[in-house]
């Protein structure tokens, strides 16, 4: 596999997410604001009200993730930022808070379909860990998705990441509301 850069998104790099995300925002028209929304506004906007409305939040300077590249071109993306700006966690049956503590979630993975299955996700995990302890996080919580023995999770499933990725990050189950629904927690050290 060819080494992987990281680049938090900014307007800089803006061509290259919508490069990455495609016609169809990545899926469904969703441009990673399916939890940073009420589900309402989300079909309401799906497609380019998304879109427009995730540019618009990386304009006023709100960095909602950081892109992979390959070669010069995104190949991936992760999602994550203060859980207080995901508002479908809030009502979400199996991502509610467990406690009042300051966290960042990570939400969503995209990988580009060509690069997918080569370990890009685990690479984004671990460069998604890295800003957010220089941005000095001490909690970092994930909902994951833990497939059946054997199986490996849908494309539709996957965006959320797999647990054995966040296992092998060093993240701990800490709570598990559904068998295939893990919240878990990267705790960092001082």
């Amino acid at each position: 596999m060819n080494k992987l850069t990281f680049k938090p998104l900014t307007l800089d790099w803006w061509k290259d997410f919508e490069e990455l995300f495609g016609e169809k925002g990545a899926c469904q028209g969703c441009w990673c604001m399916y939890f940073r929304i009420t589900n309402k506004e989300f079909n309401k906007h799906a497609g380019n009200g998304n879109k427009l409305a995730m540019k618009s939040m990386v304009k006023s300077g709100t960095m909602p993730g950081i892109l992979a590249f390959q070669k010069g071109k995104a190949v991936g993306w992760c999602s994550f930022g203060p859980r207080s700006d995901f508002v479908s966690l809030k009502t979400s049956r199996f991502c509610k808070a467990i406690d009042d503590k300051p966290v960042w979630s990570i939400v969503c993975f995209f990988i580009h379909k060509s690069h997918r299955r080569q370990g890009i996700s685990q690479q984004l995990l671990q460069a998604a860990v890295g800003y957010m302890k220089k941005q000095k996080v001490k909690i970092i919580e994930a909902y994951a998705i833990s497939p059946k023995a054997g199986k490996k999770p849908s494309n539709v499933d996957a965006y959320v990441g797999p647990e054995a990725v966040y296992k092998k990050a060093g993240f701990k189950v800490v709570a598990r509301r559904a068998e295939h629904r893990p919240i878990m927690r990267y705790l960092v050290e001082d």
